[in-house]
């Protein structure tokens, strides 16, 4: 199994590297230069390539072979962080994001979601099924490690790394994972895929791809379960920042422990898999005790606006604030793991024509989920205020929970 896994961390942790840059580094420099939340929070439009995966999935699927793709989308994101290095760094004196860095950022996630197609379709196609549980959490613990790498880490030292300097090292860090992709025995055993003599129509292909038993209730699950943690996890930070909390320490807190947390909460989801706990109620156990700890942290946002609370160094406030980063992290590390699982057991429902594509579909409408609120979240922040947007992104986390009694025997 080693054998299979080891390949399988490095390429999706640097995968995890562009999502850590935009999601950790990003808002923080928008912000600290001056920007409002609602602009920091359109800043996500960047990801928009995760979202037409399903355009060049089926290419995947029927022409060339995984290593190929894998090979060239990952030397491709050397490139375009190479070309980063040479432009000046967001905030540096100007009123937004750079046309220029804002199209290579654009690029980079393109880059990084063909790489992702592929990658799925090796980790479906090379997994046996008692393989899912270690393989999915090799899969989110080394995108989040990556994440917060490019995120949490590099935001710590962005203080004495110069901008030039961190994209040099991501475009290293990107060729070096192509030589693994090109050279990694377990991708050079994979059988060759028959060219396709024709492209399917598309309305065939997703009639054929809807038709796998369960695919339709999974997609609503992954469309919905993470709205009310994704735009908490998104609004929490910045308002911590507004309120005295500094950007080496938020780095460090929200990228490197938040992170460490998530990880650890990854690696007990795999374990419980592996020890044949059932899918539906361990989701349900999770994801009652996310609702808790999302209720813990709107208690928190209400607490911040009252007379006297303070977020100074050595306070109870400012503890409990970091420590509810952590806690929420390592919940959704866990919930997103035993998802991942059931999302893959569900793609290998599908002919092996179609795995890539159904497992894109799945994973894009669990993108578009959590790109929803984190994207929305600071101008519901803005427009209601903090205190209404948190209650309801807390109302929003209760509803999975109610959605988890209509699982077909698929998902479990």
């Amino acid at each position: 199994m080693h054998g299979k896994l080891l390949p399988l961390a490095g390429l999706y942790l640097v995968q995890g590297l562009p999502y850590g840059l935009q999601s950790g580094l990003l808002p923080v420099l928008l912000r600290a230069g001056g920007l409002s939340l609602t602009r920091v929070g359109l800043a996500k439009v960047l990801y928009t390539p995760w979202l037409l995966k399903l355009a060049w999935a089926p290419l995947v699927d029927a022409q060339g072979s995984v290593r190929a793709w894998l090979t060239r989308s990952t030397a491709g994101l050397g490139l375009v962080c190479g070309l980063l290095a040479g432009l000046p760094p967001p905030g540096a004196g100007q009123a937004g994001l750079p046309a220029a860095v804002a199209g290579l950022l654009l690029l980079l996630n393109l880059g990084a979601a063909v790489q992702d197609v592929a990658l799925e379709a090796l980790a479906v196609q090379l997994l046996e099924p008692a393989e899912l549980g270690p393989g999915n959490t090799v899969q989110v613990v080394a995108y989040k490690l990556g994440a917060a790498l490019a995120g949490g880490a590099l935001l710590a030292l962005q203080p004495t790394l110069s901008w030039p300097q961190l994209f040099l090292l991501l475009a290293a860090t990107y060729w070096l994972a192509a030589a693994l992709a090109w050279a990694a025995p377990a991708l050079r055993r994979l059988p060759q895929p028959a060219p396709s003599k024709q492209r399917p129509h598309t309305a065939h292909l997703l009639r054929d791809v809807l038709a796998v038993p369960g695919t339709l209730w999974t997609a609503g699950f992954v469309l919905t379960y993470k709205l009310g943690e994704q735009g908490a996890s998104s609004l929490f930070p910045l308002l911590l920042l507004d309120h005295g909390v500094s950007a080496p320490e938020l780095g460090l807190w929200n990228g490197v422990g938040a992170v460490v947390c998530s990880i650890a909460g990854s690696s007990l989801g795999g374990t419980l898999l592996a020890k044949h706990w059932e899918l539906l109620p361990l989701l349900r156990s999770v994801l009652r005790l996310r609702f808790g700890g999302l209720a813990c942290q709107t208690a928190l946002v209400f607490h911040l606006d009252t007379l006297g609370a303070s977020m100074g160094p050595g306070t109870i406030l400012r503890g409990s604030a970091l420590l509810s980063l952590c806690l929420q992290h390592f919940l959704g590390g866990l919930v997103t793991t035993v998802t991942f699982t059931g999302m893959m057991r569900c793609s290998q429902l599908a002919p092996r024509a179609l795995q890539a594509t159904h497992y894109s579909l799945l994973a894009t409408l669990e993108l578009l989920g959590k790109l929803l609120l984190g994207a929305l979240a600071g101008g519901l922040a803005d427009g209601l205020g903090p205190h209404p947007c948190f209650f309801l992104l807390l109302i929003l986390s209760a509803l999975p929970v109610l959605y988890l009694g209509l699982a077909p025997s698929t998902f479990l």
